[in-house]
């Protein structure tokens, strides 16, 4: 398993590495703790400030683990278009599944969509989208 100083020296030669590094610590670990932000600042000769804020900012980066799976779901003006409005109150029902809405999987065409860890999934209806959710 990887550390933190592996993955800042896997970067270290990069311009502007603080987005590749903290995306490559909440893969390996599924979260950016305080520790994580702390090391990650020092390294890079920024202020936690700064790092928070950017962790902070972008939805995907958690300071926590989330313990449940998490679905992605699209609610972009295009997966609007397509139904995804009807997708939510089954979502909602959802306890054991972490759903989060974003903003755009670059499926506009073949909307609605989610997506569960790197897969995608498009053309979701009712049933798919109950499938798709019993299956995580």
């Amino acid at each position: 398993m990887a550390t933190i100083a592996d993955i800042l020296a896997e970067h270290k030669d990069k311009e502007g590495p603080l987005l590749p590094v903290l995306h490559d610590v909440q893969k390996m670990f599924g979260h950016v703790s305080e520790e994580a932000m702390r090391e990650i600042a020092q390294a890079l000769n920024l202020t936690r400030a700064e790092v928070y804020g950017v962790v902070s900012f972008y939805h995907d980066f958690r300071k926590e683990v989330e313990p449940r799976p998490v679905l992605k779901l699209c609610r972009s003006e295009a997966c609007k278009a397509r139904g995804v409005e009807a997708l939510v109150p089954i979502a909602d029902n959802q306890s054991r599944i972490k759903v989060e809405a974003i903003y755009c999987l670059g499926l506009c065409a073949v909307g609605p969509s989610a997506m569960v860890g790197e897969k995608v999934y498009a053309r979701l209806d009712g049933a798919k989208f109950k499938t798709l959710l019993e299956a995580m």
